[in-house]
């Protein structure tokens, strides 16, 4: 595959990560809650939500890219999972550095955190894929392991979360479905 190519499926990669993760922030309840929704959109405002907003979108189109791209750069899979821990680390040290540093939790600020951790996992998937780093089957076995267990546990975690600050919505202190079995922190 040509490089033009590749870097206009990576910008449209970007685009539809971007716009997935900011609309399906909505999406849970103008669907009136409902609980299949609840599995790829955000349900409530913690953390761990916003990562999932990141993962779901990025898991998709790393499928798509990972068949358009087979013949083409080697290491897809294995380059957007290691994108999507990056972006994944970047929401959660961010928003904890700055909720710590200022004690405020600031819903442009969160925004703003989700759109430069998508930069940053594009970046590092870019990077990885341009260089032809991490080729062969291993490589992509593990990157569709790491894919799956990442999406795996965002629809998990948000049907069951653990008690943990990481998945406590900080406006509620409540975590979970606001339409399930809620648990307070």
């Amino acid at each position: 595959m040509r490089e033009k190519t590749w870097r206009k499926w990576e910008v449209a990669g970007l685009f539809f990560v971007l716009i997935w993760g900011n609309l399906f922030h909505f999406v849970y309840n103008w669907s009136g809650q409902n609980d299949l929704v609840a599995a790829i959109a955000s349900v409530n405002e913690s953390v761990w939500e916003h990562v999932k907003l990141l993962t779901i979108p990025w898991a998709v189109w790393s499928v798509v890219e990972a068949v358009a791209l087979r013949r083409g750069k080697g290491g897809v899979l294995i380059a957007r999972a290691l994108g999507l821990l990056a972006g994944a680390a970047f929401i959660i040290a961010v928003y904890y550095t700055y909720v710590g540093v200022t004690g405020a939790n600031v819903s442009i600020v969160n925004i703003i955190i989700f759109q430069v951790a998508a930069l940053v996992a594009f970046f590092v998937s870019w990077r990885l894929q341009d260089r032809n780093m991490l080729r062969g089957k291993f490589w992509a076995v593990l990157g569709g392991i790491l894919l799956l267990g990442m999406v795996a546990l965002a629809v998990y975690w948000t049907y069951f979360p653990p008690a943990l600050p990481l998945f406590t919505d900080p406006q509620t202190g409540q975590t979970g479905r606001p339409t399930g079995e809620l648990r307070e922190r």
